[in-house]
């Protein structure tokens, strides 16, 4: 087994019967699988955070991993918002965090 990731699953069949791709994540080229989620592909080589909180700037990471959350939201290919958990890997994907953005509660750098 490769680091993070099930190669030989008793359902779902063995890993390497699948295409491996690359993809790139905030510059860096990782591996992934076809029919691999972008989630799946981060978790699998040891990437836990995906974006920051919007207002405080703590790291978010993969939560619900069903798409409820939205907390690994991520710019896909220039499209922001993106659920990781949702979309799936493909060749030359270029995947980056999304970054925190001004927060609406602060005036002048406080918070109201």
């Amino acid at each position: 087994m490769t680091f993070g990731r099930i190669e030989q699953h008793p359902i779902l069949g063995a890993m390497q019967n699948r295409k491996s791709l690359s993809f790139r994540f905030d510059g860096n080229t990782y591996m992934a699988y076809e029919s691999e989620t972008i989630a799946a592909a981060l978790l699998a080589n040891g990437v836990r955070t995906l974006r920051v909180h919007e207002e405080k700037g703590t790291p978010r990471g993969i939560y619900c991993n069903i798409g409820h959350c939205f907390e690994c939201r991520v710019t896909v290919n220039g499209v922001q918002g993106k659920r990781a958990c949702l979309t799936l890997v493909e060749e030359g994907m270029n995947v980056e965090s999304s970054v925190q953005l001004p927060s609406p509660l602060k005036k002048g750098g406080e918070h109201r």
